[in-house]
C-alpha cells in the first residue's frame, strides 16, 4: 500500500502535478499563511532570514511567533529568533529598546507603526519600529499582510496609525450561550467551563482581532443580564482579558441598568439616588481589581422594554455621568448608546434618537460616548446616514455598524459589506460645511474630539469558518480594516482579503473582487430597491413580508415603512409628513425635500411618490421598482455563474458552501422579487413591464409561508 501510494506522487511529479491541496473549512480565516509558490517562497525567505525581537514580554512574543508562524507556512521554514542583526533579517523595535533607530515613530501613538527597508552595517534589512509592543505586534501584521497578498517586500517605507481610538466588537452574546441575531452557532464563551478552561480558540480570536486592528470586545449583548457583573462572572470576564491582553484587546461589558436592585436589592435604579452612585462606584472597584485594564462600561438603557434612567424621569446625560464617575479613576469609558427604540415615536421612529440626544448635547462627561447606529431605524440594507452625526458638535458619537447580517440574507447570502460601511463614512453631513464627513465625526477631528471609536455587532460563533459562511469573514475583517484607516476603499479591502484568504493568484483575485463588490447593491435591489425599508418577516426578519400590518405597534409593521396604496408608495419625510428631514444640516434637507435631488437610492426613504412618477432613466417609479428585484436577482445569477469558473483554483470544501449558499441566495432573490411585486402590484394595480415575468404564486401563498424557526428569532 504504501509502495503504490509513493509510486502515485512520483507518477503526479513526473507529470507536473501536485496533489490535491488539504480540505480548508474556514478555520484559519485570513491568516492561513499558504504555501507559495517556489519563486515566491524564495523572496520571502530573502526577505525575513531571521527574526531580531529587541524586546521581550508576552506581545513581543506574540509578535514573533506570528512571524515564525506565518513564514514557515509559506515558505516551509521558520525564521530562527536572532540577538545579532544580518542580511535580510526582520528587525522589531523602540525607541525604548533601540534609541537610535532610523526612523521616526512621532505621531504614531501607542499602536501606531513604521515599516522600512534599510541598511544597517551594510546589511539590508527590514525594520518594524513603533512606541510600544502592541504598534510592534500590528506592524508585524501588517508586514505578513503584503506577504500573503504577494505584494513586493522591497524598499518599503510605510507608516500607519489609527485614525479611531475605540475600534471594538459588540459581542450580542448571551449568558447561556446562545447569540441574538446569532447566525454562526451559539457563543464562543464557553461561560460554563470558563475561567478554568481557557481553550485555544480564544488565542486565536485575539490573533484575528488584532491583524485588522481591533483593540477591544465588548463581551455580552447589550440586552445583559445583571449576572455578568457578579463575582463569578467577573472572574471569567478577567480569563478572558488575560488572553486578549497581550494582543492589545481590552474587554468591555455591557451592563444592566437595574443591576443594584437585582443583584443587591437596592430600592431603586435612579441615578441622582446616592446609595446607586455608591453601588455602581463599588462594582467598578470590584471589577478593576480583577482586570486593572479593564475598558468600561456599554448600556442600552430605555430601548425595547430595557430600564434605564428615563425610568426615574432622569436624563440618558444623568444616567452615563453616573456610570462614568464610577469608572473615570480608573481609566473607564461609558458608551451610551442611542438606540432608543421604544413606544412614544407617533409620528416616525427615525426621529427618535435625534429628539432625544440633541438636546443633551454638551451635557456628558468627558468620558462618555453616545454610540449611535449607521442610520436611524436598525441596520436596514440600505439607510441615510443618521441625522446625529453632525448635529452634537460638543459630545463625542461613536458609530454602530451591524457586522452580523440580520436584515442582509443571515449566514447564506453573500452581501459584502465594505461597500455599505464606506457608503456611511463618506457621507457628508454638511455641518461645518462640505467636507464634514461621518468619518470626521467620529475620528474627532471635526470637532477636535480626543475620544473617539467605532463598534461592530459582531458575526462570530462556533462555526469552524467562525462567520457562518466564509464571505461573511470578509465583512469582520472590512470593519476591522476601516475602523483602523477610514480612508481606505472597501474595493481595496476586498482585494486584501480575497488575497489572503483564497489565493494573490489574479485569476481568483480579480472575479472574487467583482463579485463583491456589486452584492450588496445586489442584495438592496431584491430586497429594498429605492429606498423601502424595514419589509422583512417580523422578529426573524427572514425574507419579505411588506404585507404585515396587524401588530399592536405601528411601527412593528412593515406597512408602516413603505406606506403602499393605490395612490403610491414611501414614506414621506418632507415638510409635508414626519418633516424628518429636518434633523439633517440645511444644505441636506434641502437637497432632500424635493424628490428631483433626493438621491433615487433614497427616494422612497424620504418621499411618498404616486406609481407613475418618472424616474431619472423615464420609467415609472412601478416598472422601475420591478426592474430593480429583477437586476438583484440577475446579479446573484452571474456571481453563481463567477463563482463556477473559480471551481479548478478554489479547494473543494470551501467551493462548495460557497455554491451552496450562491444556490440558496438565488432561490431567496427569486423569492423576494416574486413576493414583493405580488404584493406592490395589489396596491399598484399596474400591469408588469414588458418582459418582466410574473411571479411564480398568488399573493396568498407568499403570505402563507411561515418561518418559526428561523434561526433569527430570538
Amino acid at each position: 500500500m504504501i509502495a503504490r501510494l509513493f509510486c502515485w506522487i512520483v507518477a503526479m511529479v513526473a507529470v507536473g502535478l501536485t496533489p490535491m491541496a488539504r480540505a480548508e473549512d474556514g478555520y484559519d480565516l485570513w491568516l492561513r499563511y499558504a504555501r507559495a509558490d517556489p519563486s515566491r517562497s524564495a523572496a520571502l525567505s530573502a526577505h525575513a532570514t531571521a527574526i531580531v525581537a529587541t524586546g521581550a514580554g508576552p506581545t513581543w512574543a506574540a509578535a514573533t511567533g506570528e512571524l515564525q508562524r506565518g513564514i514557515g507556512g509559506m515558505t516551509g521554514a521558520p525564521p530562527a529568533l536572532s540577538e545579532t542583526i544580518q542580511q535580510g533579517a526582520l528587525w522589531l523595535a523602540t525607541p525604548a529598546s533601540t534609541p537610535a533607530l532610523p526612523v521616526r515613530t512621532d505621531g504614531l501613538g501607542s499602536e501606531g507603526y513604521a515599516i522600512r527597508s534599510t541598511m544597517v552595517d551594510g546589511k539590508a534589512v527590514t525594520l518594524i519600529a513603533a512606541n510600544g509592543d502592541v504598534g510592534v505586534l500590528h506592524g508585524v501584521y501588517h508586514w505578513l499582510r503584503l506577504a500573503q497578498s504577494g505584494a513586493s517586500l522591497d524598499a518599503l517605507d510605510i507608516r500607519s496609525a489609527p485614525k479611531i481610538g475605540l475600534r471594538l466588537l459588540n459581542h450580542w452574546d448571551n449568558l447561556n450561550g446562545t447569540v441574538e441575531r446569532g447566525y454562526a452557532g451559539q457563543s464562543i464563551w464557553d461561560w460554563w467551563r470558563l475561567p478554568d478552561w481557557k481553550g485555544p480558540r480564544y488565542t486565536d480570536y485575539a490573533r484575528a482581532n488584532a491583524s485588522i486592528g481591533i483593540n477591544g470586545t465588548v463581551l455580552n449583548n447589550v440586552n445583559a443580564k445583571a449576572d455578568s457583573l457578579t463575582a463569578p462572572y467577573i472572574a471569567k470576564a478577567a480569563a478572558l482579558a488575560d488572553i486578549f491582553r497581550p494582543y492589545g484587546i481590552k474587554v468591555y461589558l455591557s451592563v444592566k441598568w437595574t443591576a443594584p436592585m437585582e443583584l443587591d436589592g437596592l430600592k431603586t435604579a435612579d441615578p441622582l439616588d446616592p446609595a446607586v452612585a455608591a453601588w455602581w462606584k463599588a462594582k467598578a472597584d470590584e471589577i478593576y481589581k480583577a482586570i486593572p485594564d479593564f475598558g468600561g462600561f456599554l448600556i442600552k438603557a430605555n430601548s425595547e422594554g430595557q430600564p434605564g434612567p428615563q425610568d426615574y424621569n432622569r436624563t440618558h446625560a444623568n444616567g452615563a455621568n453616573m456610570l462614568a464617575a464610577a469608572v473615570k479613576p480608573h481609566g473607564g469609558i461609558v458608551m451610551w448608546r442611542a438606540f432608543v427604540y421604544a413606544h412614544d415615536n407617533p409620528d416616525d421612529r427615525a426621529k427618535q434618537a435625534y429628539s432625544d440626544f440633541k438636546p443633551l448635547d454638551g451635557q456628558f462627561a468627558d468620558n462618555v460616548i453616545v454610540q449611535v447606529k449607521n442610520g436611524a431605524i436598525d441596520f436596514q440594507p440600505r439607510e441615510p446616514f443618521h441625522p446625529l452625526f453632525g448635529a452634537m458638535p460638543r459630545t463625542p458619537l461613536m458609530m454602530e455598524f451591524q457586522i452580523t447580517k440580520e436584515y442582509l440574507g443571515q449566514s447564506t447570502h453573500l452581501t459584502y459589506l465594505g461597500p455599505l460601511f464606506e457608503e456611511v463614512l463618506r457621507s457628508d453631513t454638511f455641518a461645518k460645511g462640505k467636507g464634514s464627513t461621518v468619518a470626521r465625526v467620529i475620528d474627532g477631528s471635526l470637532e477636535g474630539h480626543t475620544l473617539t471609536g467605532i463598534a461592530g455587532v459582531a458575526n462570530i460563533g462556533v462555526d469552524r469558518d467562525w462567520s457562518g459562511s466564509i464571505f461573511n469573514q470578509a465583512d469582520w475583517y472590512a470593519f476591522g480594516r476601516l475602523a483602523w484607516d477610514t480612508s481606505l476603499s472597501a474595493q481595496a479591502i476586498a482585494q486584501e482579503w480575497a488575497a489572503q484568504t483564497f489565493s494573490p493568484d489574479p485569476r481568483v483575485v480579480q472575479p472574487i473582487v467583482a463579485m463583491m463588490m456589486g452584492s450588496r447593491e445586489a442584495a438592496v435591489d431584491y430586497m429594498t430597491p429605492l429606498g423601502l425599508a424595514h419589509v422583512m418577516g417580523t422578529g426573524h426578519h427572514y425574507g419579505p413580508a411588506p404585507w404585515i400590518a396587524d401588530l399592536a405597534r405601528p411601527e412593528w409593521n412593515p406597512v408602516y415603512y413603505h406606506k403602499a396604496n393605490v395612490q403610491g408608495i414611501g414614506f414621506d419625510r418632507t415638510g409635508t409628513g414626519s418633516n424628518a428631514i429636518a434633523q439633517y444640516a440645511p444644505p441636506v434637507a434641502r437637497r432632500l425635500a424635493d424628490p428631483k435631488t433626493t438621491p433615487e437610492r433614497d427616494l422612497l426613504w424620504f418621499h411618498h411618490l404616486p406609481w407613475d412618477y418618472r424616474l431619472r432613466s423615464g420609467e415609472t417609479l412601478w416598472d422601475g421598482l420591478v426592474h430593480h428585484y429583477e437586476r438583484g436577482v440577475a446579479y446573484v445569477a452571474d456571481m453563481q455563474k463567477t463563482w463556477e469558473g473559480l471551481r479548478p483554483y478554489v479547494d473543494a470544501e470551501r467551493f462548495a458552501e460557497t455554491e451552496a449558499f450562491l444556490t440558496i441566495q438565488h432561490r431567496e432573490a427569486l423569492w423576494w422579487r416574486d413576493a414583493s411585486i405580488a404584493y406592490f402590484q395589489s396596491m399598484s394595480k399596474r400591469p408588469l413591464p414588458a418582459g418582466s415575468a410574473a411571479p411564480a404564486h398568488d399573493l396568498d401563498w407568499y403570505k402563507a409561508q411561515s418561518f418559526p424557526y428561523a434561526p433569527g428569532h430570538n
